[in-house]
């Protein structure tokens, strides 16, 4: 039996959330869900918007699902993500783009994975401003050597485990000549420890014109924190939105699963949120757990529904609820155990 802590978020979170649970759950494996809540919603309430029963849960059982949370534009409280991602030391954010049959999208046999740098860059949140008038104000572009090899560790590794032939490093190491020199520098070191695997290097203005143009190019996209989150969000676009695009944030111990989209709460509670993103990470989820058999179950059911398109949400062309499109696709999972 596994344990999983659970956090629903803010927004269509609890929505996306409950789907991908109700799917999860109709494979038959077994897994206890342990629900605890961050964000918004709990702001008021606990005076946090990351409670520390949060951060327990999740170092007890290693293992987490959670939704998009709300993160304040301009003012209010830091991003819980990033605090996560810190608190935990999730420094590795996986985001795979993979083309589905019968979602819209100008691109095919698209199967790409970013590896984005989760704990420093610019989203360190060293930033403070210049004079009393707040009318300046500068930022902090942390990089270190340490957390540049084990990304790019990682990132070689995980192209090792998944079959795949080729990393490229992506880096503004022409104009960012020290952050981005040590990221460029190492990154070269390390390939040459992975003598199987092809290296490429691209700067990364470059990188998005060959992605829009050639993408079938490129396999595993290893980049700093920004150009990732950047990146990761142009290469949703090639395979149909944010609305398919799962992620994880992975460290040594500990391993965070959610989709890449925001909260959007305008659409809370109107059943019309498209679950996909956040159902493609709990396969994730249940591959990081072994559980490849029941993975796949999900990824095979919800590929035929995508295919077939009967069934699908307002953003991929169709008319149907969450709850309809999840009790489809649960309805395909059932038909397959059979």
């Amino acid at each position: 039996m596994h344990k999983v802590t659970l956090i629903p978020g803010d927004g269509i979170g609890p929505e996306v959330i409950n789907s991908c649970v109700s799917v999860i759950k109709a494979t038959g494996v077994r897994i206890k869900f342990e629900r605890v809540d961050a964000g918004a919603s709990v702001l008021e309430r606990e005076g946090t918007p990351l409670p520390e029963i949060v951060l327990e849960s999740i170092r007890r059982n290693r293992v987490a699902l959670k939704g998009p949370i709300t993160t304040p534009v301009g003012s209010g409280f830091r991003s819980v993500n990033v605090a996560l991602r810190q608190k935990l030391d999730l420094y590795a954010c996986i985001r795979p783009a993979r083309s589905f049959e019968g979602i819209p999208s100008r691109y095919r046999n698209i199967d790409l994975i970013v590896v984005r740098e989760n704990t420093q860059g610019l989203y360190s949140g060293i930033e403070r401003y210049r004079n009393k008038e707040k009318t300046e104000a500068e930022a902090i572009r942390l990089i270190t050597k340490s957390a540049c090899e084990r990304i790019i560790k990682f990132a070689f590794d995980y192209a090792s485990k998944e079959g795949r032939k080729k990393v490229t490093a992506i880096h503004k190491a022409n104009i960012l000549k020290f952050t981005d020199g040590i990221f460029l520098e190492v990154a070269r070191d390390v390939a040459e420890n992975y003598p199987e695997i092809e290296f490429e290097d691209r700067i990364v203005d470059n990188m998005c014109m060959q992605l829009v143009t050639k993408p079938e190019n490129y396999e595993i996209l290893v980049t700093t924190n920004l150009f990732g989150d950047i990146i990761s969000d142009l290469c949703a676009g090639l395979v149909g939105g944010l609305g398919v695009a799962p992620g994880a944030n992975i460290g040594d111990n500990i391993a965070v699963f959610e989709p890449v989209h925001g909260s959007a709460p305008k659409y809370a509670g109107k059943d019309r949120a498209n679950p996909t993103a956040t159902i493609l990470s709990g396969v994730m989820m249940l591959k990081h757990l072994g559980e490849e058999k029941y993975a796949g179950m999900i990824l095979d059911s919800l590929s035929r529904v995508l295919k077939e398109g009967k069934v699908l949400t307002y953003d991929l062309g169709g008319s149907a609820k969450t709850s309809e499109f999840t009790e489809y696709l649960i309805s395909e999972i059932f038909s397959e155990d059979k």
